[in-house]
């Protein structure tokens, strides 16, 4: 057996921290924000924190496999599937903090379906990670691409980011706006128009 890399060996402190329970780690980052952890309103909280936490972030123990299962169908149907407005919640992998907004996912089948549920929750495996808003996109458009093998994917992503609003420039009204297109979506100039057409469209059910 080869050696290891030096690289590949942790530091005594990396070899620490491993031993260090997660809300024993939240409780001394409150300790060096200069907050008293022993103070009733914060006694609970490194508990709160790594629970929140690992909620926020459930995407990494989440699989597009797992959550499609068997719902994929064979169907004849070769027009558009377009879902709306679904809510998508992530942290930003930069600052760890909230980017929120909705994202509008389309497909044309090209031979199968899948349930129409099923498609935001393939949001959620990839929403509920750390992120960069464009990668998400991206991934999100790449999954359906794979599971289904359609005609054509496009998906696109608008947000605002805490990152953006809380801190840095404060520009409260800002949104960021991302797309993700395969097959027909980015060859055929008049599916790709159709498609930003009614991500645009308002009140179409009454």
């Amino acid at each position: 057996m080869s050696a290891a890399r030096k690289d590949d060996v942790p530091t005594p402190r990396e070899a620490r921290l491993d031993d260090v329970a997660f809300h024993e780690l939240v409780r001394e980052m409150l300790r060096r924000l200069g907050e008293d952890g022993g103070r009733q309103g914060l006694l609970r909280t490194p508990e709160r924190v790594e629970k929140s936490l690992k909620w926020l972030t459930r995407g990494y123990r989440m699989s597009v496999e797992q959550v499609i299962g068997d719902a994929v169908f064979d169907e004849e149907h070769h027009n558009m599937v377009l879902i709306k407005d679904v809510e998508m919640y992530s942290l930003c992998e930069h600052h760890m903090l909230p980017f929120f907004g909705k994202v509008h996912l389309a497909y044309i089948p090209n031979g199968r379906i899948v349930g129409l549920s099923k498609l935001p929750r393939i949001v959620e495996v990839f929403a509920r990670r750390l992120q960069v808003q464009e990668r998400m996109t991206e991934q999100i458009a790449q999954a359906v691409w794979d599971v289904l093998q359609p005609l054509g994917v496009g998906v696109i992503c608008e947000a605002y980011h805490l990152c953006m609003m809380m801190r840095g420039v404060e520009k409260q009204n800002s949104k960021a706006i991302t797309s993700a297109m395969r097959g027909v979506f980015l060859e055929d100039l008049r599916t790709r128009e159709e498609f930003l057409r009614l991500c645009m469209v308002h009140g179409i059910v009454s």
